[in-house]
């Protein structure tokens, strides 16, 4: 099963080690994450190199072909906002986390899509027990 995690890149790196974290944790599950490398440290820089237009459409179309998708949404992000507005178009279950203290944007929260979970979360393993939850239902 392929899942494409979706995360801030330009928009802030604050929660880069949780980005590791749960990529790491569906890995060790089997499952294919194609954005793994959003998660890692130097992805700013290998990302900056990449012409735009060959990140938008690399980008859609992995979430096109993934079965799930897997936002994690505490830093705002316009192409994170895209991303899940695109696979919620092409009727893709939606797994949205972010830490409790943070503001989300009222198009997430308020989203009534009916495969779209929103979890906030205080610490990872709750969030990942979770994320368990979720993933279980399409496994």
């Amino acid at each position: 099963m392929q899942v494409y995690f979706s995360c801030s890149i330009t928009g802030g790196r604050a929660e880069q080690q949780i980005y590791q974290m749960i990529v790491q944790h569906m890995e060790q599950q089997g499952l294919s994450v194609p954005t793994a490398h959003l998660a890692q440290v130097g992805v700013v820089d290998e990302e900056s190199i990449i012409e735009a237009p060959t990140v938008y459409r690399r980008d859609v179309d992995w979430v096109i072909q993934s079965d799930i998708i897997v936002a994690e949404v505490s830093t705002p992000s316009h192409g994170v906002g895209y991303e899940l507005a695109v696979a919620e178009f092409h009727d893709k279950p939606i797994f949205c986390c972010y830490q409790l203290d943070r503001k989300v944007s009222k198009m997430i929260l308020g989203n009534d899509y009916p495969y779209l979970q929103i979890y906030a979360y205080r610490e990872i393993k709750d969030l990942l027990d979770a994320l368990d939850a979720f993933l279980a239902d399409f496994l």
